[in-house]
């Protein structure tokens, strides 16, 4: 399925799980009986259940979130950058979802009074052989439409960073900062206000039509499909969107759908700034990115609360929710290192990977990479910081999945089932258009 589109899944694997309930006792507690049922509650899947609400006030809808806490994942664990739209490939679903992000998180920030930061960003070149790419994507930038970009010379780089050194920079005045957990908890306000109802500590463990349908059939009920939980409790709704974010291929495949494009988890460890030291930096800096490498590189990161974070790394996760070194997951280890996507990935960039790694490991090899643009910085500046897991969408052949997947199946319970396969960044500046179009497709698909 091509990255970005809206697709279908096979139905190879819908199997018993979707047939009807057998009869006999179900030791199920019913919590309710909805329209729609969301399932995340991240900053997506809280996202497209308030504009789901917004255009449907007389829509039953539900959140199901699987924490003790809403946004408790890559949504509160994330660095905070509103991002403006350059680096993504002209025309793509991507690119158009960030600038329309942006431009509707301004104006919900300022709407509702949420602290923000339109601080900017540099994208500076260090090296002669960095500035025709820079100069490529200044024009990509432009194609799609980002706000007040230009570039600047070396002079101007410490005009802006006093203490930066490059040779040329891209400046990026619509980039800014936000806490984006804040941010997601005030779209969960909303959707609460509106009359959603939210359940938290509810982990998904199976969806199934009702019992009382006939073998094979979703047509008929009022309320067709029941969301199990771990708990033993139940949701019966007509609709189910979900927004799993780590987990979005398993929720897939308890639908029914292909697994693919599958979720590797990928951790960033990040630096902190010493308290003494965040003189050195103002804005965001970044690096011009590598096409030769995965990802982009570290970078300075400027937090609303004052701090400043420097990096991250990217390495694999031996956990999908494992923000620690020694965090493992036997089934999460096993369920990636086993997909032939990642020994792919592995295989093209094992030095990139290693290098990765041992950064990860030794602060001051990160600290060298962070030198090139601030020559100032000393290891003893910084401290260990916070970790993040990025769910990154890998296909077989070992491609990362860079752009928005949606999905949603094939047989009975097609019609009733709207996956969301990858959000990746900028999923959270990208939230509230994503959720214009997540409630566009539910309203086609759904015909609500």
């Amino acid at each position: 399925m091509a990255a970005g589109a809206w697709g279908t899944c096979g139905s190879s694997l819908l199997g018993g799980r979707l047939n009807a309930l057998r009869a006999g006792p179900v030791l199920l507690r019913r919590l309710s009986s909805y329209d729609v049922a969301i399932v995340g509650g991240g900053i997506v899947g809280l996202a497209s259940a308030r504009e789901l609400k917004q255009r449907h006030p007389k829509l039953t809808c539900i959140v199901l979130e699987k924490e003790k806490e809403l946004a408790f994942h890559q949504s509160g664990h994330n660095s905070g950058v509103i991002h403006s739209g350059i680096y993504y490939t002209p025309g793509s679903l991507k690119a158009k979802l960030c600038v329309r992000g942006a431009e509707l998180s301004y104006a919900y920030f300022e709407k509702k009074g949420i602290p923000y930061k339109r601080c900017g960003k540099l994208i500076v070149a260090v090296e002669q052989e960095e500035i025709a790419r820079l100069k490529t994507l200044f024009e990509r930038g432009k194609q799609n439409n980002a706000p007040g970009l230009r570039l600047i010379d070396s002079k101007e780089i410490q005009e802006r960073e006093p203490y930066c050194r490059g040779l040329m920079a891209l400046d990026s005045p619509n980039t800014g900062i936000v806490d984006w957990r804040e941010v997601s908890l005030s779209y969960a306000k909303d959707f609460s206000e509106m009359g959603g109802k939210i359940e938290t500590q509810f982990e998904v463990t199976d969806f199934q039509t009702n019992k009382e349908s006939a073998e094979g059939h979703t047509g008929g009920l009022k309320y067709p499909i029941t969301i199990k939980s771990a708990k033993k409790t139940a949701v019966h709704c007509k609709y189910v969107v979900t927004c799993g974010g780590l987990y979005s291929d398993r929720l897939s495949q308890k639908s029914g759908c292909s697994r693919e494009p599958r979720i590797v988890p990928f951790r960033g460890d990040y630096l902190v700034l010493k308290p003494e030291k965040h003189y050195l930096i103002k804005g965001n800096i970044y690096p011009v990115p590598n096409p030769k490498f995965p990802f982009l590189g570290v970078h300075f990161t400027p937090r609303m609360n004052g701090s400043v974070w420097l990096g991250p790394n990217a390495v694999l996760a031996f956990k999908r929710e494992g923000y620690n070194l020694y965090d493992f997951d036997l089934r999460d280890f096993t369920d990636a290192v086993c997909y032939s996507g990642l020994q792919k990935l592995a295989l093209r960039h094992m030095a990139f990977g290693l290098t990765e790694m041992y950064r990860g490991i030794v602060i001051s090899a990160q600290v060298k990479q962070l030198q090139r643009y601030i020559p100032e910085l000393t290891a003893k500046d910084v401290m260990r910081g916070p970790s993040g897991v990025r769910a990154q969408a890998l296909d077989r052949d070992g491609n990362l999945v860079d752009d928005f997947v949606f999905d949603g199946g094939s047989g009975p319970i097609a019609s009733h089932v709207l996956h969301v396969r990858n959000a990746p960044s900028p999923a959270a500046t990208s939230s509230l258009a994503i959720g214009e179009i997540v409630a566009d497709e539910a309203e086609k698909r759904f015909k609500l």
